[in-house]
């Protein structure tokens, strides 16, 4: 078997904090979203470049308090945007790891966390400040 893609599904409980935190702050966009009828749980589809999630209030569909581990570029310069946009619940540090990776970790309103890393590199990494 052969994996074409892999895409986490967060459990989510309110859908403005939904949209506060991955829309607003980390800057993904909304895909698709879908709700069997009006005033029942919602379920959709956030993407930021090659990152897909799939965000789901329904009971069952994931469990709150997941990790999602991601590797890619840049990591240095989203954390600066981030950081920029002073958001009042996530002001995450930047750090170099134990496993020769630049990282942060933001905390969704649910207990979720997503750890960005990046493979460290001294010299793109010179100027970077590490908490």
């Amino acid at each position: 078997m052969r994996a074409e893609q892999v895409i986490p599904v967060l459990r989510i409980f309110d859908y403005n904090k939904t949209i506060e935190f991955y829309i607003d702050w980390l800057g993904f966009e909304i895909v698709w979203e879908h709700r069997f009828e009006e005033n029942t749980p919602v379920y959709l589809e956030v993407k930021k470049e090659n990152i897909i999630f799939h965000l789901s209030e329904h009971h069952g569909d994931a469990s709150p308090g997941s990790s999602v581990f991601i590797w890619g570029e840049d990591v240095a310069r989203y954390h600066k945007e981030l950081i920029d946009k002073k958001y009042k619940y996530n002001r995450p540090g930047l750090e170099k790891t134990f496993y020769d990776a630049v990282a942060f970790t933001v905390n969704d309103p649910f207990g979720n966390k997503i750890i960005f890393n990046e493979k460290f590199d001294a010299e793109k990494h010179k100027e970077v400040e590490f908490i």
